[in-house]
């Protein structure tokens, strides 16, 4: 297997509560060979504060790509979603919604609020990882990031 090797670390922030799909991300990515730094938040308010730089977030860089979770304590991913699209130093990040929901409601709301993507969770175990490494192959190989 080639080792895959990124001109800079991609800044990815993932925005999930759930400490289990966490783990699962973090070895996914780190198995993939691709230089990242994952950076984890666990609620919406955690979130804005990092994207804004605020408080314990200072200095941090800037994701380039958001994994954003709908279901989360404090501020709900849709109003994060809404609140990034909102806001003209934030928006040109491309948000990718991985969530459990199937809701088709939910998935009209986050296209609506300009979600990039949405990429519903599986429950089993190996599909998981599979969405995990499709959106690792895509959003970090394939697509072409805005530059900060």
């Amino acid at each position: 297997m080639q080792t895959k090797v990124a001109a800079k670390p991609i800044e990815i922030l993932l925005v999930e509560d759930s400490e289990g799909d966490v783990g699962l991300i973090e070895e996914v990515f780190e198995e993939a060979k691709i230089r990242n730094n994952l950076h984890v938040v666990e609620d919406g308010e955690e979130a804005i504060l990092f994207l804004r730089g605020e408080k314990q977030f200072s200095g941090i860089s800037r994701p380039d790509i958001i994994l954003l979770d709908l279901n989360l304590p404090k501020k709900d991913g849709r109003e994060v979603l809404e609140e990034i699209k909102e806001d003209d130093e934030l928006k040109n990040i491309p948000v990718v919604v991985l969530t459990t929901s199937k809701a088709e409601e939910d998935i009209l709301k986050s296209y609506n609020l300009h979600a990039n993507a949405y990429v519903t969770k599986p429950v089993d175990f190996d599909q998981f990882i599979r969405v995990i490494k499709s959106i690792e192959d895509f959003w970090l190989e394939v697509v072409k990031l805005p530059s900060k």
